[in-house]
């Protein structure tokens, strides 16, 4: 199945693209930048280099928006700095891709995408959904024929940027809404199962042993991913695979138990960045979203160490 990966590379996002890569059931035609844990331009510089070290310079990047649809810019947030550091990997120093990013921009590479593959192509968006508002917004056809895998939102679970509010949605809440009241086929990765999967330094030691270059890497930023969760979240005893299992779900949605139901954002109030059911759409047969309740976590985890030690075994 042809795929799209709408990364705001992070730590977790460079994770799902290397799943992406080991996964024979993806093809991945393109990367698309977005901001979030990075400036767009520092995400998009990210995915060049680790398409490089992955050797997949085959793979087109494209710069997305760089800031959310009702702001004017955008800076990251020291917490995301902490996770992710400040290059976004870890700090781990890649050499810098002599690739450029494509022509094209993003929303119309999504756009074009669609209307050429419909049904065989997935979209897996892990940071906030501006591209994919923009895209809707560009072609009216869009939400009727995209595919849509997000990690984002919370539904049984608080936040983890504020209370209500989950990090991606968070970023833009007002993209986030037009996605989930658009028609458009979506699948929410949230909170509710991300945090269930988790990695430890006993996973990363694996990778480190493989004695590669893309194995030293993987483990390296991971491991500041997993020490820099051991200060904000030391109950959890690991980091969180967010990206990657949505990734995980593109490739077999028999990984996570969904409910169906009519989603919506909360834009206004203490409550912005809330996902949480559609009251005006509550008994509406037709639902649009699938939101992820429950996850087979052993078997995501087997599937998670196989995939990425393929990739990190190459280089």
């Amino acid at each position: 199945m042809k795929t799209i990966l709408d990364l705001d590379t992070g730590i977790d996002d460079a994770l799902a693209l290397a799943y992406a890569l080991g996964s024979p059931e993806l093809e991945l035609i393109g990367v698309t930048g977005t901001y979030g844990n990075v400036l767009m331009k520092d995400g998009v510089a990210n995915d060049l280099s680790l398409l490089d070290l992955f050797g997949r310079q085959d793979v087109p990047v494209f710069h997305g928006e760089p800031h959310a649809s009702t702001k004017d810019g955008f800076e990251v947030l020291e917490i995301s700095a902490f996770i992710h550091g400040r290059n976004g990997i870890g700090e781990v120093d890649l050499p810098a891709s002599q690739r450029s990013v494509d022509e094209r921009g993003a929303v119309d590479f999504l756009v074009d995408s669609v209307r050429e593959h419909g049904d065989d192509l997935v979209i897996v968006a892990t940071g906030p959904m501006t591209n994919l508002a923009a895209a809707i917004d560009r072609d009216p056809e869009f939400a009727a024929n995209a595919r849509i895998v997000i990690m984002g939102g919370a539904l049984t679970v608080p936040g983890n940027v504020r209370p209500w509010a989950e990090a991606n949605i968070n970023q833009d809440p007002e993209a986030a809404d037009k996605l989930f009241r658009s028609g458009a086929d979506v699948t929410m990765i949230g909170l509710d199962v991300t945090l269930q999967t988790l990695l430890t330094y006993e996973e990363t030691k694996q990778w480190r042993e493989l004695g590669t270059e893309a194995g030293r890497v993987l483990a390296d930023m991971t491991d500041y991913y997993i020490k820099a969760y051991d200060t904000t979240a030391p109950h959890l005893g690991g980091c969180g695979l967010h990206d990657p299992l949505a990734v995980g779900v593109a490739v077999d949605p028999s990984l996570v138990t969904v409910i169906e139901h009519n989603m919506k954002v909360d834009v206004d109030g203490e409550t912005r960045g809330r996902t949480i059911g559609d009251e005006v759409r509550l008994n509406d047969p037709e639902k649009n979203v699938k939101v992820a309740v429950g996850v087979d976590v052993e078997r995501f985890l087997s599937e998670f160490m196989s995939r990425i030690g393929s990739v990190a075994a190459r280089g």
